[in-house]
C-alpha cells in the first residue's frame, strides 16, 4: 500500500474558494486523487484535496506554527477565517 500523507478527506461544511492553478499542478492533484482513490475507496474531485493538503502543510511549518502561536493575539478568529474567500494565483511547482 502506498504511504499518502492524506488518508480520509472529511466532509465539512464549504466554503467558497477560488483558486487558480498552473495545469501541472492539476494533473498532480488528479494523479493524487486517483491514487487515494484506489487505496481508501474514496473518491474525490482534485479541489477537494487542496485544503487538507494546506492544513497539513500548514500544521508541519514549524517556523509559521511558532509565529503563531506567540501571536495569538493578533491571529484571525477561526470562525472569520471559515468565511474568508481565498484567491491563490501564479502558483508554481519546484
Amino acid at each position: 500500500m502506498t504511504k499518502l500523507k492524506l488518508s480520509v478527506v472529511p466532509d465539512e461544511r464549504p466554503v467558497k474558494l477560488t483558486v487558480e492553478l498552473p495545469a501541472a499542478l492539476h494533473r498532480d492533484l488528479k494523479a493524487y486523487a486517483d491514487i487515494l482513490a484506489r487505496e481508501t475507496g474514496q473518491t474525490l474531485e482534485p479541489s477537494k484535496l487542496i485544503a487538507p493538503m494546506l492544513v497539513r502543510f500548514i500544521a508541519s511549518d514549524r517556523g509559521f506554527v511558532k509565529a503563531r502561536n506567540g501571536a495569538k493575539k493578533t491571529a484571525v478568529p477561526a470562525e472569520t477565517a471559515s468565511r474568508l474567500t481565498i484567491d491563490v494565483a501564479g502558483v508554481s511547482k519546484e
